[in-house]
């Protein structure tokens, strides 16, 4: 006749996969807060407008000159800008119509195809690049703005 014994690892195998399963919850929690922080943060430096109507009253925010203005004229516009030496603010494809203004004192900007974006730096516009032209500028706040 066969001998019967209890299995010593039984209780431990059902705590173990008790945990993977928890460090798994975990994990997969905290790359969906993550990725939440990084899809969030292309807005959180760049305001995409949408048309106002005029005469209505006016916020702060809205008569302080930008550091930056990039306004896309294409479907579709590759930019990059950062703060140098820190944060990126947005690393995308903009769509048609789509503006971001940024108010950091300095950053870097980076257009894939100049021809495709109106760009102001402190209010002024600057000069539109040739077709498939990239351009790399580095943008200074005006103090008086």
């Amino acid at each position: 006749m066969g001998r019967h014994r209890s299995d010593p690892m039984g209780i431990a195998r059902l705590v173990l996969i008790g945990l993977v399963v928890l460090l798994a919850l975990a994990v997969v929690a905290v790359g969906a807060k993550s990725l939440m922080t990084v899809l969030g943060s292309d807005d959180a430096g760049a305001a995409v407008a949408t048309p106002r109507a005029s005469g209505g009253a006016s916020s702060s925010a809205s008569t302080r000159t930008a550091t930056v203005q990039i306004v896309c004229s294409a479907d579709r516009c590759p930019v990059f800008v950062r703060i140098p030496g820190g944060d990126v603010l947005m690393d995308r494809d903009m769509t048609r119509g789509e503006q971001a203004s940024y108010f950091e004192p300095e950053l870097d900007v980076v257009l894939g195809d100049a021809s495709t974006v109106t760009v102001l730096e402190n209010g002024t516009q600057r000069p539109p690049g040739e077709t498939g032209e990239r351009q790399t500028f580095k943008v200074t706040r005006s103090p008086d703005r």
